[in-house]
């Protein structure tokens, strides 16, 4: 079993704020949550710092621990601490996924996404961490899949990106 986040999928969110998290999602979540067999319930950490982003970035417990330990990394009184702090650790929360794989958007998730009443979300994975989006949002930075190749010099394919990148062990953020 993989447990990486892959993937985008859109999904609605009900009238109470409530939406599904994608099926792959959930079974990374249950995996990098060591404590869920404790309890009924996985938790997922949502970081919604950071005033650029326009998304709210998720990660299983296992690695927003690894994440807070590279904060914790950082010298202690450091500007760099103090934005990190700030905007991974102070600006996040720890939900839990109910009986039915589904979580409640927080108010300042969705103050963070612009998200009103009948928005979509999209969840798009990242490896070591998802991102939900407005949809709308997510659709326009992220553009059609034939603009993706616009970044890349002529007749370079995504792969040769990765000529030069060593494997690592999942590290976490």
């Amino acid at each position: 079993m993989s447990e990486d986040f892959r993937g985008e999928y859109y999904q609605k969110v009900d009238s109470k704020a409530r939406v599904s998290i994608p099926a792959a999602f959930r079974r990374v979540l249950d995996a990098g949550d060591p404590s869920s067999s404790d309890t009924s319930r996985t938790r997922i950490v949502m970081v919604y710092g950071g005033k650029s982003r326009q998304y709210v970035e998720c990660y299983t417990v296992r690695d927003a621990d690894l994440l807070a330990e590279r904060v914790r990394a950082l010298d202690i009184g450091s500007k760099a601490r103090q934005i990190a702090e700030r905007d991974l650790i102070t600006r996040s929360l720890t939900i839990e996924i109910d009986e039915n794989g589904r979580i409640v958007l927080p108010q300042k998730v969705r103050d963070k996404i612009a998200f009103d009443d009948g928005d979509e979300t999209a969840f798009a994975g990242t490896l070591d961490r998802f991102q939900i989006w407005k949809r709308d949002t997510y659709d326009a930075v992220n553009g059609s899949l034939d603009d993706e190749d616009d970044e890349l010099p002529e007749g370079m394919d995504v792969l040769a990106l990765l000529s030069r990148a060593k494997p690592a062990a999942n590290s976490g953020a």
